[in-house]
This record gives C-alpha cells, sequence and structure tokens, in this order.
C-alpha cells in the first residue's frame, strides 16, 4: 500500500514536573525527506534525536516538527502579587486630590487595589524544564502514528486514481494491438498498388520489392513497444500493490522511474504509428501517463 505525502498528527505528554510537552507535525511532498524542527529553548541538543525518530517513521517529504512546553498550572498562572509602592503614590494622590477639592473621605481599599497596576501576578519563570529525550520521543512517536494515518488514508485514495490510469492507458494498448495489423495489410496493399501501377512503364525486381516490403514491416512493428508498456504496467502495479514486508519505504520515486519508462515506449509507438488512430492512441497514452506522473508527486 502505497502513502501519500500530506499528513499532520498532534500529541501531549506529562512531564515529571506536571509541565505538558505537544508536539505537532505537518508533512507535504518532497523529493527526499527533509525535516525541520523547532523545539524548546534550551533543547536543541536533542535536535539530532527528533531527525532519528522521524526517519524511522517516514521516508521521503518536507516535514515540520514544532515541540513546546506548556508550564504547569500553578507556575503559569504566577502568584499572585501587590506593587506597594505604586499603591502607596496612589493613596497620597488620593489624598492631595480630596484636599485640594474639600472632599472628605479616605481612599478604599478595594479602589485602590483595582487601579491599573497594582495588583497582578509574578511571572512564572522564564528557564523550562531541562531537555527530556525519552518525554520527546514517546510525544513525537504519538504525533508520528497520526501522520502515517493520515497519509496512509491519503495513499488510499491515491492508490485508486493510479489503478484507474493505469486501466486507462492499457485500454489504450489493447485498442493500437488490434489496430496494428491492419494498418500493415492496409501500407502492404497501399505499396503494391503502387508498384503495380509502376510496373506498367517499366520493369521492376520481385526480390528488390518483396525486401523493401519486409523492411517497411520492420520498421513500422510496434509489438515491442506495445510489450514492454504491458511489462512496465504490471511492475506499476506490483509495486503498487506491494507491503514493502512492514518497513518504511519510499516508492513514489520508483514508480516514477516506471511511467518514464513507459512513457518513452509510448512517443516511440507515436512516432513509429503511420496511422491516425495508432497516434490518437499513442496521444492518449501519454496523456494518462500525465496525470499518473502529476499524482506520484504526492506519494511516499
Amino acid at each position: 500500500m502505497i502513502r501519500s505525502m500530506t499528513g499532520y498528527g498532534a500529541s501531549q505528554v506529562e512531564m515529571t514536573g506536571g509541565e505538558a510537552l505537544r508536539a505537532e507535525i505537518r508533512t507535504v511532498n518532497h523529493r527526499h525527506l527533509k525535516v525541520s524542527a523547532s523545539l524548546p529553548r534550551g533543547w536543541d541538543e536533542l535536535k539530532p534525536r527528533t531527525t532519528t525518530v522521524v526517519r524511522r517513521a517516514l521516508a521521503r517529504g518536507s516535514v515540520a516538527v514544532s515541540v513546546r512546553v506548556d508550564p504547569a498550572r500553578e507556575e503559569a498562572q504566577g502568584a499572585p502579587s501587590m506593587d506597594i509602592e505604586r499603591a502607596e503614590r496612589y493613596v497620597a494622590l488620593l489624598r492631595e486630590a480630596g484636599s485640594r477639592l474639600g472632599l472628605a473621605g479616605e481612599p478604599d481599599l478595594g479602589l485602590v487595589a483595582r487601579l491599573p497596576g497594582v495588583m497582578g501576578a509574578r511571572d512564572a519563570a522564564p528557564v523550562g524544564p531541562a531537555p527530556d529525550a525519552g518525554a520527546l520521543e514517546q510525544c513525537l512517536d504519538a504525533a508520528l502514528a497520526a501522520v502515517v494515518s493520515m497519509r496512509s488514508s491519503e495513499g488510499r485514495r491515491l492508490e485508486e486514481i493510479l489503478r484507474e490510469r493505469i486501466a486507462a492507458l492499457l485500454a489504450e494498448v489493447d485498442a493500437v494491438e488490434a489496430r496494428a495489423p491492419v494498418r500493415l495489410v492496409r501500407e502492404r496493399d497501399r505499396l503494391r498498388g503502387r508498384v503495380r501501377a509502376l510496373s506498367e512503364r517499366t520493369e521492376v525486381d520481385e526480390d528488390r520489392l518483396a525486401r523493401e516490403i519486409a523492411y517497411l514491416a520492420e520498421r513500422w512493428d510496434i509489438a515491442e513497444e506495445i510489450a514492454r508498456i504491458r511489462s512496465h504496467a504490471v511492475l506499476f502495479l506490483d509495486t503498487l500493490g506491494g507491503d514493502g514486508d512492514g518497513r518504511v519505504r519510499a516508492v513514489g520515486k520508483r514508480l516514477g522511474f516506471v511511467v518514464q519508462e513507459m512513457n518513452r515506449e509510448a512517443a516511440t509507438l507515436g512516432a513509429k504509428a503511420n496511422d491516425a488512430a495508432i497516434a490518437a492512441s499513442s496521444v492518449a497514452m501519454r496523456d494518462a501517463l500525465e496525470q499518473l506522473r502529476e499524482q506520484l508527486e504526492n506519494v511516499e
């Protein structure tokens, strides 16, 4: 079964200090496996480990890994605090205003507490937890499992499209194979008619004529191209349906090479056609192969 290179996965594990380690992984198509990782500050030493974990699960694609640490709830909220000096300045200003305006009363504590900048929370400690390779690997494995599941699901849909295109290609091959003998007979009869018309005015070497007809028949013969396209199609389908023995495998490149070879044979067949119907089938084959190539750009 093939897999797409488009996927997404996320996971979270709780660390020993109560912090939440979160990982998000996004993948898109790429010719090779390209891993870029964004880790919490102070965790850069674990980037090689991150790449190793990703390589165990994925064979191709551009992979963006984002990991962060969310502090424990108490740490995140921070302890309450009051800026006493600011409160004192507010109280002094309020008393002065009351004196100048001739207003009685003392500033209320509740009022002072609600004034800007008096009450707040101390920021959480800027230094996060120490790098934890075990927690990171556990978190990445869970996120990668979700990525693989999505890529496998997309791969099943891609496989259906690829099989449809191969079926369309082989239908054109069948049409060409059925048309090929008719074309050779037609061309042979046309050549003989021209020779008969010419032989009325001059002597014709029958041996030379037979050799020329044999030469043209060989030059126009497309049996080899048809056989190769069919052989490549069988290889394509076998590769498409292989299980890879449970290993991570990148079949997209291999399938792309097979399509390239089929396209070469279809082009040669078209060049040899000397027949409008076969030429049209050759164009249809190459169109199906182009659609295959486009779909394979997203196959792992």
